[in-house]
């Protein structure tokens, strides 16, 4: 499946060409990185592993749990900013990563250290979702503040991790490797929010204080799984990246002053990787869209449609499972029709779920369904399209980096995902002001402004040039 070398014969006789080859002084900066060898199975599915133990964070507490806990039992009630905490914290978190991704990503392939960074923030995520289990009622800043910190090293560490495929994959399973990972990740996310309801149980009738007391353990749990699950990934995946030349001695001082300069000729960067950037904005304005579906359903879920506990369960499991099969499903799509094609078709499919969604009174009247029911089936459709869209964008920018510089080209991915984050946030603020279920065409309008942003490139070809050189 992922065309690797299986016998170790040929493995044996890859690595003594690396050899001579750099005892001559003639390897290239791509085979520096490979020196190691072509990635087995096993790699792969350790690199995999992260998406599983990360997608623990995002689902327990930016997406089905925390989120909605934090609106309903942090934020005083008598409080007319509730959805737009719960925006400050993903807004404020967002801006740490969103400066840090690009400084960092060039700090790594400087370095050559992609993995020690990766281990840094998992670690961080961890530790900050632990101490969740500390704030309380009233503890407003006190969450905003930890969610800053778990959330931005959270973005790291998959800007870290992505930039690991190009090692891993070539141009023919990129998309099939990306999509294996993010699918995988998903099961993460039932995995974890499992364990996470086993803790909460059943909340009807349960005192407000013990329903506090065991979210907080919730989050004890959640932190201990993401690292547990990310072992895999820091244990067996291979750092194949090295020091660039002049760094190999290079203190941490000397890196972040070259990171900084580097990340001063950005402007210089987007010149010569046109296709690249062009694409990342159009990915930044459609995960404006994506990431506010994420950050906002389960608030929608329980505010607008009377969702309880045993509800958002549910809809969590219709989405992770349907996510899964979609990125598995849509990666092997993009294998067959190419990575833009797959985007665009993820972008149509979420215009005609949100739509759905803001025609359900409607829906439900000619059809006679009641609305959860529909949000139901809405969300198992709907909710293929999320792996499938990250997937795939991942993918396309694996294809268009070039290898030495794979960290940084990742770096910018988080950098325009970030800003794609922080137009998402919009979402609650505009909820606030005109209702949540108005404040749903404005996804409607970043998934099809992507779209037509992304028509126009010709990212197999970019992506053909880069292969060749």
């Amino acid at each position: 499946m992922f065309q690797l070398i299986t016998t170790e014969r040929q493995r044996r006789m890859f690595l003594k060409s690396k050899k001579q080859k750099s005892a001559a002084g003639e390897v290239s900066g791509s085979e520096i990185q490979n020196q190691i060898g072509p990635a087995k199975k096993r790699e792969i599915f350790s690199w995999a592993m992260f998406d599983f133990a990360n997608s623990s964070y995002t689902t327990v507490v930016i997406t089905a749990v925390f989120s909605a806990y934090f609106v309903d039992y942090i934020v005083p009630k008598d409080s007319t900013m509730k959805d737009s905490s719960w925006s400050i914290a993903i807004a404020t978190s967002t801006i740490l990563a969103l400066v840090l991704s690009p400084f960092a990503g060039a700090v790594c392939d400087l370095s050559g250290r992609k993995k020690r960074y990766l281990t840094y923030s998992t670690i961080l995520c961890a530790i900050t979702t632990a101490l969740l289990y500390f704030v309380g009622a009233g503890d407003v800043w006190q969450t905003i503040l930890l969610i800053t910190i778990s959330n931005a090293a959270f973005m790291l560490s998959e800007t870290f991790c992505g930039s690991f495929l190009p090692d891993l994959a070539n141009k023919e399973n990129m998309g099939l490797i990306s999509g294996i990972g993010w699918g995988l990740g998903y099961f993460g996310g039932l995995a974890s929010l499992a364990a996470v309801m086993v803790i909460l149980g059943k909340t009807e009738g349960v005192e407000s204080g013990e329903i506090v007391a065991r979210h907080q353990l919730a989050m004890v749990a959640t932190g201990a799984f993401f690292l547990c699950a990310a072992l895999p990934t820091l244990l067996f995946v291979k750092n194949r990246s090295r020091p660039a030349v002049g760094f190999e001695s290079a203190s941490f001082a000397q890196l972040v002053a070259a990171g900084l300069a580097r990340f001063k000729e950005t402007a210089k960067t987007a010149r010569e990787h046109k296709t690249l950037f062009r694409f990342l904005l159009a990915f930044m304005v459609y995960m404006a869209g994506l990431d506010a579906v994420v950050k906002f359903v389960g608030i929608y879920a329980k505010k607008e449609l009377a969702f309880e506990m045993s509800d958002i369960t549910k809809m969590f499991l219709i989405l992770q499972l349907s996510a899964a099969a979609g990125a598995v499903g849509f990666g092997f799509l993009e294998s067959k029709f190419g990575a833009k094609k797959t985007v665009l078709a993820t972008l149509v499919w979420w215009i005609c779920g949100i739509l759905g969604i803001y025609f359900i009174d409607r829906l439900s009247g000619a059809t006679g369904w009641g609305r959860k029911e529909l949000f139901f089936g809405i969300s198992l459709i709907a909710g293929s399209g999320i792996g499938a869209t990250q997937s795939s964008s991942r993918a396309v920018v694996g294809l268009l980096a070039p290898a030495k510089h794979s960290a940084e080209m990742f770096g910018f991915w988080g950098f325009f995902s970030r800003l794609g984050t922080l137009l998402g946030v919009m979402f609650g603020f505009l909820s606030d002001a005109v209702g949540r279920q108005e404040a749903l065409l404005l996804l409607v309008a970043f998934f099809a402004i992507g779209g037509i942003m992304l028509l126009p490139l010709k990212i197999d070809e970019a992506a053909t040039e880069m292969k060749d050189k």
